[in-house]
């Protein structure tokens, strides 16, 4: 089950302590998903496979570059972009941040706090709480929502269709 059908199912997101434990190495840019296509050490993607990969453009890769949402991208000789597997995975997570409603001010901010190191653990903690919480809030609307959208389709569901009416 993927991350956003959980949520929408109302699961928890909570990871069992396998999951945990084997999380617990990871580097703190790494989401649920590892969606890199190159195995560690192979892994170097110039910015339009990136931008094919994950959908986002060659301009918005490089934005992200420049207010300091993505971690210093390597260059090769000639001055290109080489992105590698945790940058795809940061990459991933920030779409999933988008997909929150958080504000790109934030993901700066969390950015710089994954940058700063450990010691802003409980700091970047608080900021993915509140996100949480409004993610749910916006979840119980969308459930109001649907509520309101199946009963009127099971108006017309119980209604004679318009040909049997004539």
């Amino acid at each position: 089950m993927t991350v956003t059908e959980t949520l929408a199912a109302g699961e928890d997101l909570a990871l069992t302590e396998e999951e945990r434990s084997a999380t617990e190495s990871a580097d703190d840019c790494a989401s649920v998903v590892r969606p890199h296509p190159r195995p560690d050490g192979e892994d170097q993607y110039t910015i339009s496979e990136v931008a094919a990969h994950t959908g986002l453009s060659v301009h918005t890769l490089r934005w992200y570059e420049r207010i300091g949402l993505m971690q210093h991208v390597d260059r090769s000789h000639t001055g290109q972009r080489r992105y590698c597997n945790r940058d795809l995975e940061w990459l991933n997570l920030v779409g999933q941040l988008r997909l929150t409603g958080m504000a790109v001010a934030d993901m700066v901010r969390y950015a710089a706090l994954v940058r700063a190191g450990e010691h802003t653990y409980a700091e970047r903690s608080a900021l993915l709480r509140a996100t949480r919480e409004s993610v749910l809030r916006r979840i119980a609307e969308l459930q109001g929502t649907l509520a309101v959208l199946d009963f009127k389709i099971g108006i017309y569901a119980d209604a004679p269709a318009a040909s049997e009416r004539l």
